[in-house]
């Protein structure tokens, strides 16, 4: 009974990690989503509203629950949930507080390459 209990656990972990991004990757978007989160001076546009980080970090991470095993990697984080409004098309831009604007795709890959160099530079 207990190799059977053994074989049934190992199963199910399986399972729980099938579809999610590997450890690596997995701290790549949570490095992105904290930088969302953190940037409380900063407005994110979204379908012509602005919103501020909090909610903005709230609504990638709905869209990386909903985008599920779609998204396996940093990049894939970026494509499928931070670079445009599933419902409209229109991209996802950041305010700054000097008035300039971004696309939110540009910025995470420019902090992406960032969090890639400095952990590449502690190696």
């Amino acid at each position: 009974m207990s190799k059977f209990l053994a074989v049934a656990l190992l199963c199910l972990a399986t399972v729980a990690r099938a579809g999610s991004a590997p450890t690596s990757e997995s701290s790549r978007i949570d490095y992105l989503l904290t930088v969302v989160a953190s940037m409380h001076d900063a407005q994110f546009i979204r379908n012509g509203k602005a919103y501020d980080s909090a909610s903005a970090a709230s609504h990638l991470r709905t869209k990386l629950r909903v985008a599920g095993g779609r998204v396996k990697t940093a990049e894939d984080f970026i494509r499928y949930c931070a670079s445009e409004s599933s419902v409209s098309g229109e991209p996802y831009e950041i305010r700054f507080t000097d008035g300039r604007v971004v696309l939110s795709a540009d910025f995470l890959r420019q902090k992406l390459q960032e969090f890639d160099a400095q952990k590449a530079a502690a190696d």
